[in-house]
C-alpha cells in the first residue's frame, strides 16, 4: 500500500490516516539513512489490515460518505479510461448547454457507443462549472437528444450516474424540471437499443432515474441509490436533517440491499478502501461489466430490448 500525500480521509478512516502518516514520517527518516525498513513494513501491514477491517463492515451512512468522496472517479475519468475517439455534444437545442450532465459518442473497446452521465467536478472551479453534478432541465433534454440519436443509429447507450439529485433551483423549476426528467425517463423506456447504467457514486432521486431506467443497472460496491438523499429524507420524515444517519440506515440505499431487493442487476467490486484509492482498477472493472451486459442483447430485436426493459421495471415490488 502506497500512501498518497494528497489523499483526504473520511472521519471513520482516522485510524488508517494516523498509521499512514506514521509511515510517511518513518520513510522520511529512512531516506536520511536510518535502518527502519522492518518497522515500516510492520506498520504498513497494520494499516492494510485496519483498512480491510473497516471496509468489511461499513454502515449505510459510511457507504454514503465513501460514495461522496471527492477523490472518487468521476464521469470524465470513466470516459477517458474506457472511451476512445470520444466526441462530446453540447446543448439541448432549446435553451442552453448544461455542464452537469455530459454526453457524447465514441468507441468502447472497438464498438461505437453513446455515453451520458453526471459530472461533479474534481476541483472547486470544476464543481462550480458542473454545478456539483446537479443537472438542470436542459441537461435532461440534452440526454434525450443524445439517446434518440443513438437509437436512430442503433448504438447502445451507457449512462454513468453520479448525482445528489436534479438541481432544485427556481430557474430550473420555471423551465420545467419535472417534465424534463419525466421525458428523459420515458425516452429510456422507449429505446430500441440496450441501455446499461452504472451508479458510480451517488444515485439520487429522479435526477438519477432519468438516465438510469435501463436494461441493466449496476452499482459500484460502495455507491448508493436512493429516492432522496439521507439528509432530505430525515427532514421529511422527522423534520430533522441531523438524523441523516437514521435515514440512511432505514432506506435500503446500499448496493447490497438493492441487489437483494431486485432493484439492480449486479455489484462491481471496489478496491479495499474504496474507488478513490485505485480509480484505474475501478474503471477497468466497470468496463468489463458493461461489455458483458451489452453482449446480452446482441441477438435481440429492438422490440425484445424494449420488452426486456419494461418487464424489468414492472416486476419490481411484485410478490413471487
Amino acid at each position: 500500500m502506497m500512501p498518497d500525500p494528497m489523499r483526504s480521509y473520511l472521519d471513520f478512516e482516522k485510524p488508517v490516516a494516523e498509521l499512514e502518516s506514521k509511515i510517511d514520517e518513518l520513510r522520511a527518516l529512512a531516506a536520511s539513512g536510518s535502518d527502519i525498513g522492518d518497522e515500516i513494513a510492520r506498520i504498513e501491514d497494520k494499516a492494510s489490515q485496519e483498512l480491510v477491517d473497516l471496509y468489511a463492515s461499513l454502515t449505510p451512512w459510511q457507504k454514503t460518505l465513501v460514495a461522496r468522496h471527492p477523490q472518487r472517479p468521476h464521469f470524465t475519468d470513466f470516459v477517458s479510461g474506457l472511451i476512445t475517439e470520444f466526441t462530446p455534444l453540447a446543448g439541448d437545442r432549446k435553451f442552453a448547454d448544461d455542464e452537469a450532465l455530459m454526453g457524447g459518442f465514441g468507441r468502447f473497446r472497438g464498438e461505437s457507443i453513446c455515453v451520458i452521465g453526471q459530472e461533479k467536478g474534481a476541483t472547486t472551479e470544476g464543481r462550480i462549472k458542473h454545478n456539483f453534478g446537479m443537472a438542470r432541465p436542459e441537461g435532461y433534454r440534452k440526454a434525450v437528444r443524445l439517446m434518440e440519436m443513438a437509437d436512430r443509429f442503433s448504438l447502445p447507450v451507457v449512462s454513468l450516474v453520479d448525482t445528489a439529485g436534479a438541481y432544485p433551483g427556481i430557474g430550473a423549476e420555471e423551465r420545467g424540471q419535472a417534465e424534463a426528467i419525466a421525458r428523459s425517463t420515458d425516452c429510456c423506456l422507449s429505446l430500441g437499443v440496450p441501455i446499461i447504467s452504472v451508479i458510480i457514486g451517488e444515485g439520487g432521486s429522479g435526477g438519477a432515474v432519468a438516465i438510469a431506467t435501463a436494461n441493466r443497472i449496476y452499482m459500484l460496491e460502495h455507491s448508493i441509490y436512493t429516492v432522496a438523499s439521507p439528509e432530505a429524507a430525515a427532514s421529511i420524515l422527522w423534520k430533522d436533517s441531523t438524523r441523516a444517519v437514521d435515514a440512511a440506515t432505514n432506506m435500503k440505499i446500499t448496493a447490497q440491499d438493492l441487489l437483494r431487493l431486485g432493484i439492480i442487476d449486479g455489484i462491481i467490486p471496489e478496491p479495499i478502501g474504496g474507488a478513490h484509492r485505485d480509480g484505474v482498477e475501478v474503471v477497468r472493472a466497470a468496463g468489463d461489466t458493461i461489455l458483458a451486459a451489452i453482449a446480452e442483447f446482441d441477438d435481440l430485436s429492438s422490440e425484445d430490448i424494449r420488452k426486456d426493459r419494461r418487464e424489468k421495471f414492472l416486476s419490481m415490488g411484485r410478490a413471487s
